[in-house]
């Protein structure tokens, strides 16, 4: 069993729900361990991210110019479906931080 750690998405929000990351095959189980999500703007952003569907950031304000981040365990089995990371902003001066492993 092979354990590879990863920047799973390290982009700029969309303001539209956006695949920040996807489990790159059936064989393939990955936990993410940290999100920090930063707005650069001048004025309050909000941001959502979500695992598998499930709202794991659920539209959290964000001040200008700060960070917010946390570590977690989060398990994206590798029989689950859809098996995506997601996010979007209401600005796209707010940008996502996804770090985690796959274990193949």
């Amino acid at each position: 069993m092979a354990v590879t750690s990863k920047v799973l998405a390290r982009t700029a929000a969309a303001t539209s729900s956006t695949t920040l990351y996807t489990v790159p095959n059936s064989s393939t189980t990955t936990v993410v361990t940290n999100i920090v999500i930063s707005n650069t703007a001048a004025s309050t952003s909000t941001a959502t991210i979500t695992i598998d569907g499930i709202n794991v950031v659920p539209t959290v304000s964000l001040a200008a110019n700060s960070v917010f981040g946390f570590d977690l365990k989060q398990v994206i089995p590798a029989n689950a479906t859809p098996k995506v990371i997601a996010g979007l902003a209401s600005t796209t001066s707010v940008f996502f931080h996804i770090s985690g492993v796959e274990i193949v």
